[in-house]
């Protein structure tokens, strides 16, 4: 392998995970429409487990534990998938797809904001002065949202998915410390078997309604972000990210807002308003403005 493939695989994966991802917003709002969303999350968790599980010796291979390493693995966990897939559930089940993955463009900036504090990376004016028209903008696209049988309560459900992309921030973060002892795929699968047993009570609380009937579509839905999404998905962003730092690597999320529009529009049939294309264009421009060249 020359050295220019070698350094273009974590830029691929990094592609092809943000590729991933954004087609899990549609295949959410198509399950969750046919389960519950913790049983939802449960199936795909579960899923992700037993893929792991055949591996597991080789796994083994690669966990070099270290004392006091199971708080950050646990608060990796816990933050994504754990109260990550809470908040993207709420989201999904109150706007559409489209606006979701919208939303998803603030987290590099939040990323930055927190490597400030927690890393000690320092932060420019220009990223805040991004950070605020990102703000604006996701502020604006929720205001222009109307209600609809897909969309019920778009601000509220807007909101959970900036919650979710505050846990998605504390994921990164607590990452990029692990790569340096852990595999990609030691991560990944740490994050399937937690996720599993944290959603498990959820899935079987009196609360949340049984599956009455095996759907085919609802089932290939599970499958799939089990599947492609969690083990795939995670898989090669954790690959990337132990490859390449840790603001280069959340950049590449902001892919995730324009492949989701075009699949809402060609899997949904969803379409947003000339005010919330307005706001949507006024979140990336505060992504690209944040986009210090010179500190980079």
């Amino acid at each position: 392998m020359t050295p220019r493939t070698r350094a273009l695989l974590p830029l691929l994966a990094l592609v092809s995970a943000s590729t991933i991802w954004a087609s899990s917003f549609v295949a959410l709002k198509v399950a969750f429409q046919i389960y519950d969303p913790m049983v939802v999350i449960f199936g795909r968790m579960l899923v992700a487990s037993l893929c792991f599980l055949p591996g597991w010796k080789t796994l083994r291979a690669g966990f070099a534990y270290r004392k006091g390493d199971w708080k950050p693995l646990l608060f990796m966990a816990v933050c994504e998938p754990g109260l990550y897939f809470i908040f993207e559930a709420l989201a999904i089940k109150n706007t559409d797809a489209s606006q979701a993955g919208m939303i998803t463009a603030m987290l590099p900036l939040l990323v930055a904001v927190a490597a400030r504090f927690f890393l000690k990376e320092r932060i420019s004016p220009r990223t805040l002065g991004g950070f605020g028209l990102a703000i604006a903008g996701a502020v604006w696209l929720s205001a222009a949202a109307q209600a609809s049988a897909t969309s019920p309560h778009p601000a509220l459900g807007n909101f959970m998915e900036f919650l979710a992309m505050v846990c998605a921030t504390g994921y990164m973060i607590s990452l990029k410390s692990l790569t340096a002892r852990y595999t990609p795929w030691v991560l990944t699968a740490i994050q399937a078997f937690v996720g599993a047993i944290f959603y498990l009570p959820l899935a079987c609380a009196p609360w949340t309604p049984a599956p009455t009937h095996l759907d085919p579509l609802g089932l290939a839905a599970i499958l799939y972000l089990g599947v492609c999404v969690t083990l795939g998905g995670y898989g090669l962003y954790n690959y990337g990210m132990s490859k390449v730092p840790a603001n280069q690597a959340s950049a590449f999320i902001n892919l995730i807002p324009v492949l989701t529009l075009f699949l809402g529009w060609a899997l949904l049939g969803e379409r947003l308003s000339f005010p919330q294309y307005a706001a949507s264009a006024l979140v990336l421009a505060g992504v690209v403005l944040s986009q210090d060249r010179r500190q980079a």
